[in-house]
């Protein structure tokens, strides 16, 4: 059986390095596209509670600021980390700002997309969408962003390896 293309993916880091997937494929995967600036900011508290929780048993929760909605992720990565960590005790993994729709999307975004139809469209409507992914990409299933981080547990508990 081969390896899921999802794995094949990088992506830079909020410090300028680069982060694979290659060898995630065990593990359950939490993608948020972030803002520091939206309603649905104070979700970070919530992604964090989950990193927390659930990181050592398998869950890897990464954020993925993004500006293209309302010019909601103004800041530089210096300025997205500062805030992310004074703010909401961030420690979980954030990505460096990066689009998820349009031409400039990244391929990792595209691929979500298409695995995980929205409503109406596979567009990503707003900053706080969230997509879960199984291991060895078996699901990949999308929620809103009003979805708050704590009613995906029961979720990420079933997709956990034991």
């Amino acid at each position: 059986m081969s390896k899921d293309t999802l794995y094949d993916f990088e992506v830079k880091k909020n410090d300028g390095g680069s982060f694979s997937f290659a060898g995630l494929e065990n593990k359950t995967i939490h993608i948020v596209n972030t803002a520091s600036k939206c309603g649905f900011t104070p979700q970070y508290k919530g992604l964090e509670a989950l990193h927390k929780k659930y990181g050592s048993k398998g869950l890897v929760v990464l954020g993925f600021p993004c500006d293209q909605f309302a010019h909601k992720e103004p800041g530089d990565a210096e300025a997205i980390k500062s805030f992310c960590e004074l703010n909401y005790g961030v420690t979980f993994p954030l990505m460096a700002k990066i689009e998820v729709n349009g031409p400039n999307a990244h391929p990792f975004f595209i691929e979500l997309r298409k695995r995980a139809d929205g409503v109406l469209s596979d567009a990503i409507k707003w900053n706080f969408s969230k997509f879960l992914i199984t291991p060895g990409a078996k699901s990949v299933k999308r929620y809103a962003p009003t979805t708050e981080p704590e009613k995906l547990e029961k979720d990420i508990e079933e997709g956990l390896v034991s």
